[in-house]
């Protein structure tokens, strides 16, 4: 009996121990079920935290590209990152998350999504006020003198450039505040920027026929000695429209054009704005030949 005794209570007591290491070490089948999906969460989550973090250096690209480039191309401040509300986001910290249960974990990501909406709203809301600084911008290069008001590929009707020149009629040095194009009669004159023409009319004792042409942003144009005048004041017109034809009336000693460029209220050299015609070779042949100390056509 006592030999049968110890056999069965050395049984029970191995039979418990076996029983605590597979409890200890070994997962019961509803158990490794819950650690599969815990790990199969994990993964996801991991899989998530790194598409946010892409999307999160995707936005951080675009809010430095906004500031460093496109605002500083259009002389706008840049925005604050008080304003983006934006964050970095690093690699994932496991331990942060492991005494937190599934809400707290998807509340979390909750707050990074919604951390990520409100950047790239911010984006957005950038882009449309730059999108009307670039309308603004188109606006204002359509309204800038950049082509010759007469047909001159060669170079060759410039007659008298910006500067003191010998007044034809006095004979006497002279401040000339345009250019000279030589052409024949009739030659056509266009518009050399986007504007509205502020004068129309003749001036027996200087310009003869002559249009005033007011583009905005501080810029005038005025064409002179015209033979005849196409445009009515107040007409909007295009750059390249025809405003009239080449003349000599008004004080004058031949058919030519006498152009003018005026910002703010004074009047500057137009050698500088043709640069929807010349290339650079033809520039600096325009600048020498503008630069000729000769006698002036008016």
């Amino acid at each position: 009996m006592l030999r049968a005794l110890g056999f069965v209570s050395a049984a029970i007591v191995t039979a418990l121990i076996i029983v605590a290491i597979a409890f200890r070490f070994l997962d019961s089948p509803k158990e490794k079920q819950m650690r599969s999906e815990l790990v199969t969460m994990q993964e996801k989550y991991l899989l998530l935290q790194r598409q946010m973090q892409f999307l999160g250096n995707q936005v951080a690209d675009l809010e430095q590209r906004d500031n460093d480039i496109y605002r500083s191309i259009f002389e706008a401040a840049p925005l604050p990152d008080s304003i983006r509300l934006g964050k970095v986001y690093s690699s994932v910290d496991w331990d942060q998350y492991k005494f937190r249960n599934t809400d707290e974990l998807v509340s979390e990501v909750h707050k990074e999504i919604a951390s990520l909406g409100s950047r790239i709203a911010h984006q957005k809301s950038s882009y449309d006020t730059l999108q009307k600084m670039v309308q603004s911008k188109e606006n204002m290069l359509a309204s800038i003198p950049a082509i010759q008001p007469v047909s001159n590929k060669t170079l060759d009707h410039v007659a008298s450039g910006f500067g003191y020149r010998i007044d034809p009629i006095y004979k006497t040095p002279k401040m000339h505040t345009g250019l000279d194009f030589a052409a024949a009669m009739g030659t056509p004159v266009y518009a050399t920027a986007d504007g509205a023409v502020s004068d129309a009319s003749f001036d027996d004792g200087g310009y003869g026929n002559h249009v005033i042409i007011n583009h905005g942003y501080g810029y005038e144009t005025l064409y002179g000695h015209m033979v005849r005048i196409k445009v009515r004041r107040g007409e909007k017109v295009k750059r390249g429209q025809i405003l009239g034809w080449v003349g000599s009336t008004g004080k004058s000693t031949g058919p030519h054009l006498h152009y003018e460029v005026i910002r703010n209220h004074q009047k500057i050299n137009p050698v500088h704005y043709f640069f929807n015609d010349l290339s650079a070779s033809d520039y600096e042949r325009m600048v020498k030949i503008a630069a000729a100390n000769n006698q002036s056509f008016d």
